[in-house]
């Protein structure tokens, strides 16, 4: 849960300009009055009656008399916003809890409370405040909710003050905003095991051992808890800042999820498109693998990765897993197609170094690009495609349906060069796939020798 901030409202009261507000305020029942007394004065003139002129004075002055009241009126408003929670998956709702506070000693009117939302959250919540004592506060809430992944603004939040004629009608804003994340659909996965060990140590655990020996010794900065006994002077005296010797760490099994976001390569739009549950299927194996205790990063076929600080791009023992699933899905509810018309740029980053484990969620694939992928399997120490073909998830008029050999041929490359390759037709949960996966490499790869290195859990 976030606090949306505190913040007062705008008195608007001037010297210039005070008159056209308050007259800017005046409802249509206002104006009404205002115009009857107008045109009764007027007639009462003309016609030589003082009695209608009382009247028409009268109706003329009530209005503009409660537009200079309400104008005036020196309410000290505080207004706070609470979303619960402020990362909500798409499809979920999420709660707004508003808070008004008198902090004035007057108690004020009437108050019509109002929050600007967008369309696509649902309609614009209003609410009516009775009178607030010194010091007092009320509480109301609503429900908001999204089909569509995103980040969208809340607020401000608008005070409407008014008279108990109903004459006139100012409104005030605060200047508070807040923003509700709507990141994708997170579907539960099995705890498969296809090879290696669990918990993400990979197999046999391996551990990453401090070079031994007074010169080879790898320092790193002094942390607050570190044992004295580890600092090492020589490196001390050299840096002029206190160093330590570095402990024996076990080595987290990596994993990469590769995301393939071309516009070229999806077809259609919407929460039911073949995009949409490619990046649902990219976040539920984000946090999947994170929950077994893997170092995990998201890539896109543009070479961003993320998390990108550190030395190697991963969330790892120095990230904790939440910041780091947060920072993820923060990235993947905004995520958009690409201009990009391959998979190179993916490809160079892989091609660093033994990445551990890869899944790849790939949208229609050419030969070329079908190429690129196969070459990235060289790197990795075990590869799981789940591919995409977006014309039998959608089919236009005139559209005719593509050979099936083609598809079953760009399937076939990537098995031979070591992927486990998984074709998803329409609405399919990943968690189906996900299994299929682990059966054929338990029937094909094991004695192959291609098993997923870095195991799954």
């Amino acid at each position: 849960m976030t606090d949306g901030g505190t913040a007062h409202a705008e008195d608007d009261r001037g010297q210039r300009g005070g008159v056209r507000t308050a007259l800017a305020g005046l409802t249509t029942r206002g104006r009404s009055f205002l115009a009857a007394g107008i045109a009764a004065a007027v007639c009462a003139y003309v016609l030589g009656q003082s009695d209608l002129l009382r009247v028409g004075l009268l109706l003329a002055a009530l209005p503009l008399v409660c537009a200079t009241v309400v104008f005036r009126t020196r309410y000290r408003v505080a207004g706070s916003r609470r979303l619960s929670p402020a990362r909500v998956p798409a499809g979920s709702e999420a709660r707004v809890h508003l808070r008004m506070d008198n902090v004035s000693r007057l108690p004020t009117g009437l108050l019509m409370l109002q929050d600007r939302v967008p369309y696509v959250l649902g309609p614009r919540p209003r609410f009516v405040l009775d009178r607030v004592e010194p010091g007092g506060r009320r509480e109301v809430s609503y429900r908001v909710r999204s089909d569509l992944r995103g980040r969208y603004p809340l607020g401000p939040l608008q005070l409407r003050l008014t008279d108990p004629f109903g004459m006139c009608e100012l409104t005030r804003s605060f200047s508070a905003h807040d923003t509700l994340t709507v990141i994708p659909r997170v579907e539960p996965l099995s705890p498969v095991r296809l090879s290696g060990e669990a918990k993400g140590y990979g197999d046999g655990r391996q551990r990453s051992l401090a070079l031994a020996g007074e010169d080879d010794v790898i320092p790193r900065g002094y942390r607050y808890g570190d044992d004295l006994r580890r600092v090492h002077w020589r490196s001390t005296a050299r840096y002029g800042e206190l160093m330590v010797r570095r402990e024996e760490q076990p080595q987290r099994a990596r994993c990469t999820v590769l995301l393939d976001t071309r516009a070229l390569a999806y077809r259609g739009a919407g929460p039911d498109s073949a995009f949409e549950w490619a990046v649902s299927g990219a976040a539920s194996v984000l946090v999947h693998m994170l929950e077994r205790g893997f170092s995990v990063r998201l890539l896109t076929d543009t070479g961003n990765s993320v998390p990108g600080e550190g030395g190697d791009g991963f969330a790892g023992a120095s990230q904790g897993s939440a910041d780091a699933a947060g920072l993820m899905m923060d990235t993947l509810a905004v995520i958009d197609h690409s201009d990009g018309a391959g998979l190179s740029r993916a490809y160079d980053v892989l091609r660093g170094g033994n990445e551990g484990l890869l899944v790849a969620f790939l949208g229609d694939l050419d030969e070329t690009q079908v190429a690129i992928a196969a070459r990235m399997r060289q790197r990795s120490g075990g590869a799981v495609a789940f591919v995409l073909d977006s014309g039998t998830w959608v089919r236009e008029p005139g559209d005719t349906p593509g050979p099936a050999s083609e598809a079953d041929d760009r399937l076939r490359l990537l098995r031979d060069a070591g992927w486990t390759a998984v074709p998803v037709p329409a609405g399919t949960g990943l968690d189906d796939l996900w299994r299929r996966a682990d059966q054929e490499r338990t029937g094909a790869g094991v004695a192959g020798g291609t098993g997923l290195g870095g195991g799954w859990a």
